[in-house]
């Protein structure tokens, strides 16, 4: 009747019913309440609730754009740029900036492969084509950005490397929010089978990720098992025991994500994808070769990659554009295929 429900309700309680009954012909009479049929609502969904959809839902893989000031100079390496390119700091993260707009802005890289983007906190304050970063991935890219906000590791104990304290972690989660960030990223590395190194790893990753939760964004725990490590397969087990805990003692609406290395025993982490806390679990490339991860990749079932090297591996400063995007393109394509399965 082109009478919206809103409508209807706001004009019933001071409209006769003959007033309201010629506003909208189909309107009926339910007690003393006045419903319109067939009822035209208004769905107001925000960015939050879209983006959750699509990283739960959507065909695809998370990018790794996050090379903080240790790793950065090393990823400029391999893309073919010396240390000679920059003088400071400030020098270098224009830089590594200028690398990162090259691959986010190429053609090749959209939301049809791509689900998310883990930034840097000097890459979210910084522009791309004249807009926040975090804005133009999700308005222009349609792709979820993520926010790295973990400080590096602490020294080896019981054979794990905890994350440094984040004093500062409120204030960066309120900035995060401000500026469209939807999640969050964080990384600790395990080093050895050490059961109690393993669960004082997930003990802080869970503990700092509640707070992640409460803040509004959703969190990327990483508890990373390094590809080195001689017991691997023993150090998984331990892991999957100690998520599996803490997965089981979240409230209802606390929703995770989990970036975990690519286990020796296949879809060893299922009930971590079946889990009803757990938005997506995504595997961390660790070391291995792009061809070598997405084999891994493509026999886990459920899990897709949040690679960083093996996505960016044969991208060239000094490559044409043209061979930049294809190069890209093939990067992009196989990932998600592995991501697929």
């Amino acid at each position: 009747c082109g009478i919206s429900r809103t409508a209807v309700f706001s004009r019933a309680g001071n409209t006769s019913a003959r007033e309201l009954s010629r506003a909208c012909p189909l309107a009926v009479q339910s007690g003393s309440h006045y419903f319109s049929h067939p009822i035209q609502t208004r769905v107001i969904v925000s960015n939050y609730e879209k983006q959750l959809e699509k990283v739960k839902t959507a065909p695809g893989f998370i990018a790794a754009l996050d090379q903080s000031g240790g790793s950065t100079p090393k990823a400029l390496g391999l893309y073919g740029v010396g240390e000679d390119a920059w003088s400071d700091d400030e020098g270098m993260f224009d830089v590594v900036h200028q690398m990162r707009t090259r691959i986010i802005t190429s053609p090749s890289f959209g939301g049809d492969r791509i689900l998310g983007a883990i930034l840097f906190e000097n890459t979210m304050d910084r522009e791309i084509e004249g807009q926040p970063t975090a804005s133009y991935l999700w308005n222009v890219k349609n792709v979820a950005p993520f926010l790295k906000v973990d400080k590096g590791l602490a020294d080896e104990a019981d054979g794990v490397q905890l994350m440094k304290p984040m004093p500062d972690l409120a204030a960066l989660l309120e900035k995060a929010k401000a500026n469209g960030i939807f999640g969050t990223k964080m990384r600790s590395v395990i080093n050895q089978a050490n059961a109690k190194g393993i669960k004082a790893i997930v003990d802080q990753q869970f503990e700092i990720g509640k707070q992640i939760v409460a803040a509004g964004l959703v969190p990327i725990i990483e508890p990373e098992v390094n590809i080195h490590c001689p017991d691997k397969a023993e150090a998984e087990d331990l892991l999957l025991d100690a998520i599996m805990t803490h997965l089981n003692n979240l409230g209802s609406d606390e929703l995770v994500m989990l970036k975990l290395t690519l286990p020796e025993k296949d879809n060893l982490y299922a009930p971590c994808i079946a889990h009803d806390n757990v938005a997506r679990v995504v595997a961390l490339s660790g070391g291995y070769s792009r061809d070598e991860a997405n084999d891994r990749l493509s026999r886990n079932h459920g899990m897709v990659a949040s690679f960083s090297r093996a996505l960016s591996e044969g991208l060239k400063a000094q490559q044409t554009e043209e061979e930049f995007d294809a190069m890209l393109d093939a990067s992009i394509g196989a990932i998600a295929a592995a991501s697929a399965t």
